[in-house]
């Protein structure tokens, strides 16, 4: 048996304990560590590589990004910005026709700018806007799946923890890696509101109850208009923050990690200024991000020791072989691999789709000529469209949950998250068609 058939037999087992329910981090390093015993039949270096994977991961400075960020986020979370940032939408886009759904992906564009994490964004909308867009005359089914949409784009604008994990995996500047995720960022931010004005515009009964329609919409309660000093007030912390990381990332003047640190401490000094953090919140927060950086660093360090079990076997180079050889080329690749990915999306979460395919298929994309900055934006986007699709969806379930009301079922959050899942394929297509477009 050659080792490319035994690695590929691996990949096979890797998914069977996955599905099965094994944590990915311990099915990563198990099956990374029982391969390279088995390719080489040599105990001592699998032992020697796997050690090498978590020194390389402990000690790599870069993934001190990870656990500033998820601080940063959570600070943010406590500190109600997510809602201040919604109620001057709100205010803001009153007199538009969809204009609570259109607050809401202008709330969580604005939020994902500093919190990086889609189901932050998922559960603090949900509470914040989901309520407003109802007792407004909004059906519950577009209220809710337009949270759960729009919350895909905090794993897209950067800050984004996907986009950092991506850029370790392929060895990637994280720093060009955020600057690549804005164009597609507000392309989608883009086309989400052009849909909510086409369809309140064209077809209203999707959007507003049969009550509201059937009232003349000057009788319709309007929210009061916002002093101009009470939008700065609320606006004030979220743009500091924005300022400050994006602000300094971008200048150059600060380095990834320094920008989370930043973040993070902007984010702490504001939560304090508000009163929003006290001891038992603040020890919520440590340990939450503890929990999360932890859980995260380790899928990191095992993922490492699974490329290079991959490497041994010699897969990436084989498959890219394959693919040369087929005809189909670059297209015919991008194609087959963005169904994968999108089919995995059904099964499994976002950083364990990264964690199985990246370490395959980044080299191969590679050889075939892609730029792996683009190639990431690609595989992030079709990530997150398993965050809307059936019967994982994590962000409708976190909707779901956190909105606790019978009367919205599943099915109708998925029904209307789906325009959503259209849009993110269109500008997909439109971001493999043009790499202009990501390229830092």
């Amino acid at each position: 048996m050659t080792s490319i058939t035994i690695g590929l037999i691996l990949i096979g087992v890797l998914f069977v304990l996955v599905l099965l329910g094994m944590r990915i981090a311990v099915a990563l390093m198990a099956v990374a560590f029982a391969g390279v015993w088995i390719i080489r039949g040599n105990f001592d270096l699998s032992m020697r590589l796997m050690s090498i994977a978590t020194y390389n991961g402990v000690a790599n400075y870069l993934f001190a990004t990870i656990p500033l960020f998820v601080l940063m986020g959570h600070l943010v979370s406590i500190s109600n910005v997510g809602k201040d940032t919604f109620d001057v939408a709100e205010a803001l886009l009153r007199r538009l026709l969809g204009g609570l759904g259109i607050a809401t992906v202008a709330a969580n564009t604005v939020f994902a700018a500093v919190t990086g994490v889609s189901i932050a964004s998922a559960a603090v909308f949900t509470k914040v806007a989901v309520p407003e867009m109802t007792r407004h005359g909004y059906r519950p089914s577009f209220s809710a799946g337009t949270v759960a949409g729009s919350s895909v784009l905090g794993m897209l604008i950067p800050p984004s923890l996907l986009l950092i994990i991506y850029g370790v995996l392929a060895e990637q500047s994280i720093g060009r890696m955020f600057i690549a995720g804005l164009v597609p960022g507000a392309l989608l931010a883009g086309g989400f509101v052009l849909w909510i004005m086409l369809v309140a515009k064209f077809a209203p009964r999707l959007v507003f109850t049969q009550e509201y329609l059937s009232k003349k919409t000057e009788q319709h309660e309007l929210p009061p208009a916002m002093p101009v000093s009470e939008i700065l007030k609320k606006l004030l912390p979220i743009v500091v923050l924005v300022v400050f990381v994006l602000g300094g990332l971008y200048s150059g003047f600060f380095t990834p990690t320094e920008a989370g640190g930043v973040g993070a401490f902007a984010a702490l000094i504001i939560a304090l200024l508000r009163r929003s953090l006290d001891l038992r919140k603040w020890w919520q927060v440590l340990t939450e991000t503890g929990t999360i950086s932890v859980g995260i660093l380790a899928l990191l360090v095992a993922a490492s020791f699974y490329s290079q079990m991959l490497a041994v076997a010699g897969i990436p180079s084989a498959i890219g072989s394959f693919v040369q050889n087929s005809g189909y080329g670059p297209v015919g690749f991008l194609f087959v691999y963005v169904i994968l990915v999108l089919l995995l999306g059904m099964i499994l979460d976002s950083s364990s789709i990264l964690l199985i395919v990246v370490p395959i298929a980044a080299p191969i994309a590679q050889g075939l000529g892609f730029d792996l900055i683009q190639f990431g934006i690609i595989t992030v986007i079709a990530v997150e469209v398993g965050l809307l699709t059936p019967p994982f969806g994590i962000s409708i379930f976190t909707v779901h949950s956190t909105l606790g009301d019978q009367n919205t079922t599943l099915e109708s959050i998925f029904m209307g998250a789906f325009p959503y899942v259209v849009i993110m394929l269109l500008v997909l297509a439109l971001i493999a068609a043009f790499p202009g477009l990501v390229i830092g």
